[in-house]
């Protein structure tokens, strides 16, 4: 397994110890039961897959590898380089400046780059008009792509597909710059639309059944199709590929459900799906797969609340907020210092899209009946923050045991 040199800071002394040890004890990772910290009053249990995946850690490890090869040049990010604000306020601290924003506006004109100007693509990766565009003014785009290899196993997934005359339907949310990245890269091959969740694939089906006028589809399905694009062709041969960090079991949805209307459409057997359905296997990495399975297998254990950390605008951390938010109380925040007292918490709510602030989050409870929390955090979240979570729930607790003691208990 690869080691990635990223900062110490990054790294907790409590939180990426407990990983190891959980990893060396089950290294083909089919046990996704939690680790329990017991601290006496208050019981943390801590999902068994979370935090800098892959991709991540290897997106970090070549930016700050930038920083440290290129003194006195001007250093520029694509956008954020992966959804942490902590990161992101970091490598800005440092010099590096985003070329645009997360949704893709611009906020540095591509006429006041220079060739020997350092350009990083982030870990989502870029379009291809993007690249295009760095290329045409003399950028080096590949010494600082830090695209995840998942990201690029679905482009060359859609690629495939599309060579075999299919069009690709890719589940995603339509202004992410992964699904913006991976339509672009996909439309050069094939006939390609972006459908956001099952209810717009309902919707699809539609046209796909000749139940809704063809005219209709581009106002509905407006900058989520290609150019070119013709419902009433394009949609009888089709292949689903997906955002990577997309819900598995919508995803997996949404391909049953189009192979069903397929099926309907073309009066299709078992043998013969293929000749309008791709047998496509999940697009989504294992990163994402593995913490969606954690988080199943932690909220299989009683709690008052649970809280999970990382970016508001994380995709693969608001799938596992919504995970949660099914069973308990769940509160969303990006650090420990939105944890405010030990009767305040400002946290994100995903419906209304705004921080909100929750009072007496933390239950009052007798002696006997020890308070429980479910802890995770998502994908582009360093151990620190967890840790710093961790440390700040366990200071409200005056009688709480220490944390040499509980660590000894799970790892001794």
């Amino acid at each position: 397994m690869k080691s990635f040199d990223i900062p110490n800071y990054y790294r907790s002394s409590i939180i990426t110890p407990l990983k190891e040890f959980r990893r060396k004890r089950d290294k083909l990772k089919r046990d996704f039961t939690p680790t329990l910290l017991d601290f006496g009053p208050i019981r943390i249990l801590i999902a068994r897959h979370f935090g800098f995946c892959y991709g991540v850690e290897n997106a970090v490890e070549i930016a700050y590898k930038a920083i440290a090869e290129n003194p006195g040049k001007r250093i520029f990010l694509l956008s954020e380089m992966i959804h942490n604000p902590d990161v992101n306020a970091d490598l800005q601290s440092r010099g590096i400046r985003f070329i645009m924003d997360t949704k893709g506006k611009q906020l540095i004109s591509w006429s006041d780059l220079k060739p020997e100007d350092v350009v990083i693509i982030p870990a989502f990766g870029t379009t291809l008009e993007t690249q295009n565009q760095l290329s045409s003014l003399g950028l080096d785009v590949a010494k600082y792509d830090t695209t995840c290899p998942f990201v690029e196993k679905v482009w060359n997934k859609a690629g495939q597909i599309g060579q075999k005359n299919y069009t690709v339907v890719v589940h995603g949310k339509p202004s992410h710059e992964e699904t913006r990245a991976t339509f672009s890269h996909s439309k050069e091959g094939a006939p390609t639309v972006v459908v956001k969740d099952m209810a717009q694939t309902q919707r699809l089906a539609k046209y796909m059944l000749g139940e809704l006028p063809p005219d209709a589809f581009y106002a509905e399905f407006v900058n989520q199709y290609s150019v070119g694009f013709d419902p009433t062709r394009d949609l009888e041969r089709i292949g689903v590929v997906n955002q990577t960090t997309m819900l598995a079991s919508d995803t997996q949805s949404i391909a049953d459900y189009l192979k069903q209307v397929v099926i309907q459409k073309y009066a299709l057997t078992a043998d013969s799906v293929e000749t309008h359905f791709a047998n496509t296997r999940d697009t989504l990495c294992y990163a994402t797969n593995d913490n969606q399975d954690a988080t199943y297998a932690l909220l299989n254990y009683p709690a008052d609340f649970a809280i999970v950390a990382g970016g508001y605008n994380s995709s693969n951390t608001s799938h596992i907020v919504e995970l949660c938010e099914e069973k308990l109380p769940t509160y969303f925040i990006e650090s420990e210092q939105k944890i405010l007292s030990d009767k305040l918490i400002r946290h994100f709510d995903g419906h209304a899209k705004q921080e909100v602030i929750t009072e007496n989050f933390i239950p009052q409870s007798d002696s006997s009946e020890p308070v429980t929390v479910l802890l995770t955090c998502g994908a582009s979240c360093p151990d620190a923050i967890v840790e710093g979570i961790l440390l700040k729930l366990v200071s409200f607790f005056p009688n709480a045991r220490s944390i040499d003691e509980v660590m000894e208990n799970v790892m001794g």
